[in-house]
C-alpha cells in the first residue's frame, strides 16, 4: 500500500486476498506464501481476460486448479503440475472453446440473414399486392371517364342529330 511507501515500513502482507478461502484454508506459516501466489494467478488473468477476443472460463479454472494444487503442495508435499504443462492444456482447450463459440455465431448470423431475407421477401409481397390493389383502382377510376366520353359523344350526337333536325325543318 501507499502507506507502507511513504512511511518506509514494510509493505502490508494481506489486502483483500487475505479474505480469500485458499488462504483461509492454508496453515499460518503459508498464508503469505499463498496469498502472493493468489495474487500472481489473478493479476494472469485479469490479463488473459483484457487480451482474448472471445472471453472463456478455460484459463481462470486452470489458474484455480493450480492454486488448489499449490494449497495441497504445502500440506503433502505432493508437487503441483508444471506452469507449462497446465497452461498448454488451456490453450487447447480454450481454442476449443472458442472454436465453438465462432461456430455458434456463424450459426446465429445465418439464421438472422435468412430472417432479413424473409421479411424483405414478405415486404416485396406486400409492396406487389399493394400496387396491384392501386392499379386495379386506377383501372376503376379509367372506366368512369370512358363513360363520361361517351356520355359525353352521345350528347353531342343527339346535340348535332337535334341541330340537323332543326336545319331540316328550315
Amino acid at each position: 500500500g501507499s502507506r507502507a511507501l511513504k512511511t518506509r515500513g514494510n509493505t502490508p502482507k494481506y489486502g483483500l486476498i487475505f479474505h480469500s478461502t485458499f488462504i483461509g484454508r492454508a496453515a499460518a506459516k503459508n498464508k503469505g506464501r499463498i496469498s502472493r501466489y493468489l495474487a500472481n494467478k489473478c493479476t494472469i488473468a485479469s490479463r488473459i481476460d483484457c487480451f482474448s477476443e472471445v472471453p472463456t472460463s478455460v484459463f481462470g479454472d486452470k489458474l484455480r486448479e493450480q492454486v488448489e494444487e499449490r494449497l495441497a503442495f504445502y500440506e503433502t508435499g505432493e508437487p503441483p503440475r508444471k506452469n507449462l504443462v497446465v497452461m498448454k492444456e488451456a490453450v487447447v482447450e480454450a481454442n476449443e472453446v472458442v472454436a465453438e463459440v465462432k461456430r455458434k455465431q456463424e450459426k446465429k448470423e445465418k439464421k438472422k440473414k435468412k430472417r432479413e431475407k424473409r421479411q424483405l421477401e414478405a415486404l416485396a409481397a406486400a409492396a406487389e399486392v399493394e400496387n396491384s390493389v392501386l392499379e386495379t383502382e386506377e383501372n376503376d377510376v379509367e372506366p368512369k371517364k370512358k363513360k363520361k366520353k361517351k356520355q359525353q359523344e352521345l350528347e353531342a350526337e343527339v346535340e348535332l342529330e337535334e341541330d340537323e333536325g332543326e336545319e331540316e325543318e328550315l
